[in-house]
């Protein structure tokens, strides 16, 4: 019998032992600034910087400008919230964090998160390439161009030389390699710290510098005046797409750092912080390419091409264009940077903490099988695959942003709402309050909010989505 007792308290401080090993390896932000930052970086990506100026200029500028910014109020931000209080409250990784049965939602925002990268990482390729091509003088911006020029260039480059893009698409990996390696503290944290404010930096440098252009005042009256002609079903379909895309919620990133919050954080400031961020980081972006965009008489309405092969013929007929147009593509970069580590990181974490790799294990598996079976593949999309269409008539590329996009992230924000309005319930009250500490008549309203329309919101955006929006 004692024999027996002994061998049950052995057991039970094996098994304090390791919760207590669990609880120390799993890292906590250092504070809520680093946190901030971090989340802001996640969301400030090719979301902000480039997919939202090419909507504003096919949906009329203003308009979708002012919808935008009321998305983000009564959608965005409610739903940060969703997702941070279910990470906060799991302190585990993205498919844990929910309860047993419920972790399917966790797998459909890995799955999101694999058909982002798979494409988002070429994007990053694209830029590589932009950037080394002008500073070694093979893509001249000394005098003015015009859309002929950019056009062969975009072809010669990218669309017919899959070899070049998939070595500036391994470089970009690799950069994202050498800093997750060192974990989400050492490695995100600090990076974030010296990556926002050089993004910050480079934002202010092209802004100041484009809204002193001849002509630059009839780019931002086009930005800023809204035109209520434009109002369509459309337009309100690509505003609700955007917000969840430039905020990456649905793909597990939110869940996953803020996994890592203490107890004591105060949740609806940290979401309002994120909003808030993300929509002036998008806001900004606009006076970056609209003044310059006006100022050489070129359209608004260039659609996805408008950075790579309409921007530069702007910053062609401009001062100092070639410098102006680096510090652009740069901001891009490092967009893209503080976004695709926090995407890797719900993958990894998920490695490590669920079925026990080790970390570089883990690092190296996520990447690996990412490059070859989503970024290889989006790369010879400009080769020998370039014929080979997935969903309807998209090619292998614009099927990974459709799937991830239109289907995983806007159904894993879905079941979010769900579970948290009614699988926690109290619980959600309770974490979202610091266990009542906070007392606010929001908290309540947030709830039954998120329980009952904002789900009703997200399958709008789902139907529209799949069966007729773009």
């Amino acid at each position: 019998m004692q024999n027996k007792a002994t061998k049950t308290q052995n057991s039970n401080k094996d098994s304090n032992k390791q919760d207590s090993i669990t609880t120390k390896e799993r890292e906590t932000w250092s504070n809520t600034i680093t946190y901030i930052l971090t989340v802001a970086g996640a969301t400030i990506g090719f979301g902000a910087t480039w997919r939202f100026p090419y909507l504003v200029g096919e949906n009329g500028g203003g308009a979708y400008l002012l919808m935008f910014i009321l998305a983000m109020i009564f959608v965005g931000i409610p739903v940060i919230l969703v997702e941070n209080v279910i990470g906060q409250n799991g302190a585990k990784n993205s498919v844990d964090c929910f309860a047993k049965k419920w972790r399917f939602v966790g797998y459909m925002g890995l799955l999101g998160s694999f058909g982002i990268m798979a494409y988002y990482m070429v994007l990053g390729g694209f830029v590589m390439i932009y950037i080394f091509k002008i500073l070694s003088g093979d893509f001249s911006l000394a005098q003015p161009i015009d859309k002929a020029y950019t056009e062969s260039f975009y072809a010669a480059n990218i669309e017919n030389n899959p070899l070049l893009l998939g070595i500036f698409t391994l470089i970009f990996v690799a950069i994202n390699w050498v800093i997750l390696k060192r974990g989400i503290i050492d490695g995100i944290e600090r990076s974030v710290k010296w990556l926002m404010p050089f993004l910050f930096l480079c934002l202010i440098v092209v802004v100041v510098r484009n809204l002193f252009l001849d002509g630059a005042m009839e780019g931002v009256r086009f930005y800023l005046e809204p035109n209520f002609s434009k109002l369509d079903s459309k337009l309100f379909i690509d505003v609700l797409g955007q917000v969840f895309f430039a905020l990456s919620l649905g793909f597990g990133v939110m869940i996953t750092l803020s996994s890592h919050l203490s107890k004591n954080e105060n949740l609806p400031k940290t979401a309002c912080y994120t909003g808030i961020l993300n929509t002036l980081i998008a806001f900004l972006a606009g006076f970056m390419i609209f003044p310059a965009l006006f100022s050489a008489g070129l359209s608004p309405d260039s659609g996805s091409s408008l950075v790579f092969k309409t921007l530069p013929i702007a910053f062609s007929n401009i001062a100092f264009g070639s410098i102006i147009c680096v510090f652009f593509l740069l901001l891009l970069l490092v967009a893209a940077l503080t976004t695709s580590l926090p995407i890797y990181q719900v993958i990894i974490s998920v490695l490590e903490e669920k079925f026990r790799f080790s970390k570089m294990a883990a690092i190296n598996i996520t990447l690996g099988v990412i490059f070859i079976f989503g970024n290889l593949p989006c790369i010879l999309t400009y080769g020998p695959l370039r014929d080979v269409t997935i969903v309807g008539d998209k090619n292998i590329f614009d099927s990974f942003d459709f799937i991830s996009g239109n289907v995983f992230f806007v159904l894993t924000a879905f079941f979010c709402c769900i579970y948290v309005g009614f699988v926690m319930k109290s619980l959600a009250i309770k974490e979202i309050t610091n266990r009542g500490n906070l007392r606010n008549i929001f908290v309540r309203i947030w709830f039954y909010y998120v329980k009952f329309i904002v789900p009703l919101i997200i399958l709008t955006i789902f139907y529209f989505g799949i069966f007729g929006g773009k």
